[in-house]
């Protein structure tokens, strides 16, 4: 029992950890996205086309992905799907021996000796 809540606790621990990242992802790509604006209106790197949009863009597209980790990959690929897929292939594997192993008991029985 104890080994379970120390599991559900470093679980814990982790996704909070996560978060707090993503949520300051969310938070430098707002600022960033200002000054970025800010730095293209003015022509401040010596660009005049609209490169901010463009960096903007990728940034964002960096961001979806860091989200979709997090809140959907993360959830529900966690330690209980995990050992859940674990238990499923093993019970497969056991019974494909199982299977061989009769098949080989069948054929042994029906061999002439």
């Amino acid at each position: 029992m104890e080994k379970e809540q120390q599991e559900l606790y470093e679980y814990a621990r982790k996704r909070i950890k996560q978060k707090k990242v993503l949520y300051f992802h969310f938070v430098l790509l707002i600022l960033g996205s200002i000054f970025m604006f800010i730095a293209n209106h003015f022509e401040a790197f010596g660009f005049t086309s609209n490169w901010a949009i463009w960096a903007i863009t990728a940034w964002l597209f960096l961001f979806i992905l860091h989200f979709i980790k997090v809140y959907i990959t993360d959830r529900f690929m966690n330690k209980d799907w995990e050992r859940e897929q674990v238990s499923r292939l093993v019970a497969q594997q056991q019974r494909k021996i199982d299977q061989l192993q009769t098949k080989v008991e069948e054929d042994t029985e029906t061999k002439p000796q």
